[in-house]
């Protein structure tokens, strides 16, 4: 029997509470591309900052709700910063 390399996960709503970095810059060709950094992968783009941080929150959520349910590791961010009024 093979082992897969699942972690034992919080709740999916402590994961999606937690406040990642986001880096945001201009795009060369216009608008600008978000990543956060301390998730792999998740990276997006917008004609606005608006947009833009609409799409990279999307993209936030999206990924830490796949890796969620396929039970993979979520990477905490480096900072500590929590929703207020949270105590998890």
């Amino acid at each position: 029997m093979s082992t897969i390399n699942k972690t034992k996960l919080e709740s999916l709503e402590f994961y999606l509470c937690l406040k990642y970095p986001i880096t945001i810059c201009p795009d060369d060709e216009g608008g600008y591309v978000s990543e956060i950094k301390d998730i792999p992968g998740c990276f997006t783009q917008g004609e606005t900052i608006e947009e833009t941080l609409a799409n990279i929150d999307n993209a936030r959520k999206l990924w830490l709700e796949t890796a969620y349910e396929y039970g993979d590791h979520i990477p905490l961010p480096s900072t500590n910063i929590r929703c207020e009024g949270e105590s998890f």
